[in-house]
């Protein structure tokens, strides 16, 4: 598919998807969705690509939601459509926020407002990293539009059950230091560095060992509200699942090696320590 409405860019293993469409806000219409549904189907099955940095162009909006201008960005094509729609067989209204297969870690850099829809794009996301000048508000209470892909489950998971349900019933919007101090936002830097800072944790994730980081990525994410025993269930699941992979197996025997051997790169005397924290 030949993107207009939105930004593929692959950096080595990382890949950066740009909402495009800065003169509205980076709002999305019909075109805009059935791009992102490509570019995410493009990350998820690529092999090469490790990583997704999501950001808005322009610094003034990550993504203000659906173009409320144009009603096919909203309103489903037929009443079959919007019949599979509430069964779940369809990705999302403004692309595809619905799906919970990507086990590849996905980043958020929130260079400006994340409204409505451009919100639950921010809680797709696994990390998210806000400019300083960033606000973020479920603004389409005012117009009588509802949450439609996926802001009434993650907002909870994300910041939990009363300050989820403060921002979905109020509408009011928030800025950084406070969608930080509540749990919504990982990081807040300058203005004008989301991008930097969220490609500098993507390119660490992506060097990383991949097969466990997505497993557990997986556990997490289909554990999510389950009974304690089911969860348990799941990862388990997930672990051996793993184990099984002969590949994977060769992996984690070879970083096994590595760790007795001291050949780790976070032990290494001569550099810092790779992973962010550890001591020395």
């Amino acid at each position: 598919m030949q993107f207009e409405d939105i930004l593929y860019e692959q950096q080595g293993p990382v890949v950066i998807i740009t909402f495009n469409r800065e003169a509205v806000c980076n709002c999305i219409r019909r075109r805009t969705h059935e791009e992102l549904v490509a570019a995410f189907t493009r990350f998820r099955d690529d092999d090469t690509a490790r990583v997704a940095v999501i950001t808005g162009r322009g610094d003034r909006a990550f993504c203000a939601g659906a173009d409320l201008k144009d009603a096919d960005a909203l309103l489903p094509a037929t009443p079959a459509e919007g019949a599979a729609h509430s069964r779940g067989e369809r990705p999302g209204v403004i692309g595809p926020t619905r799906w919970t297969d990507i086990y590849k870690p996905i980043l958020a850099a929130i260079n400006g407002a994340a409204y409505a829809g451009g919100l639950e794009w921010a809680c797709l996301a696994d990390l998210r990293i806000a400019e300083e000048h960033a606000t973020f508000g479920v603004t389409c209470r005012r117009w009588n539009i509802g949450l439609c892909d996926g802001g009434t489950v993650r907002l909870p998971y994300i910041i939990g059950l009363g300050r989820a349900l403060d921002l979905i019933l109020t509408g009011r919007v928030i800025g950084a230091a406070e969608a930080e101090r509540i749990g919504l936002v990982n990081e807040v830097v300058p203005r004008g560095r989301g991008l930097e800072r969220a490609l500098e944790l993507a390119r660490y994730l992506a060097q990383l060992p991949q097969p466990a980081m997505r497993t557990d990525k997986e556990a997490v994410l289909r554990g999510l509200g389950r009974p304690l025993r089911e969860a348990l269930q799941i990862e388990a699941e997930c672990f051996q699942r793993l184990l099984s992979d002969p590949a994977h197996r060769a992996e984690l025997r070879e970083g096994l090696r590595r760790f007795v051997a001291r050949e780790h790169p976070d032990l290494q005397p001569d550099q810092a320590p790779l992973t962010p924290g550890l001591p020395r």
